[in-house]
């Protein structure tokens, strides 16, 4: 059992660093200003630290027993837990309204599909190692 929890975990938080790097090279780049989001994050340790426990802490819903033999299935579906969250409570809370609106209107889409990727990632690592 320690072996799945560490590997949901260290699978969460590859998963959380890669889309992290993902949403700062969009925003060094100047994708997300083309795509009208103001989502522009410095790749400091204080914004790095907390993206890479919560990864690895909602990884965790790996260890759940659904999708078993659809690693990518399985992947997508745990993602959309931290997407609504951040739907809901993280963009509110920064003032950017319900989905993330006020940074722009494709900021949901970004989020989603950022979050897509982070549980693909997850999920493999998890397979991996369980």
């Amino acid at each position: 059992m320690v072996r799945k929890i560490s590997g949901a975990f260290t699978g969460g938080a590859l998963g959380a660093f890669i889309d992290s790097v993902n949403i700062w090279l969009l925003g060094r780049a100047g994708i997300t200003a083309w795509l009208g989001i103001s989502l522009r994050p410095q790749f400091t340790a204080p914004w790095l630290y907390p993206r890479l426990i919560w990864g690895g802490l909602w990884a965790m819903l790996l260890l759940l027993p659904f999708f078993r033999q659809k690693t990518a299935m399985r992947g997508i579906i745990m993602s959309l837990a931290p997407t609504a969250m951040m739907f809901v409570m993280v963009f509110p809370e920064m003032g950017l309204g319900l989905l993330g609106f006020k940074a722009g209107l494709l900021t949901p889409l970004l989020v989603l599909l950022l979050n897509f990727v982070y549980g693909l990632i997850a999920s493999f690592w998890y397979k991996s190692c369980a």
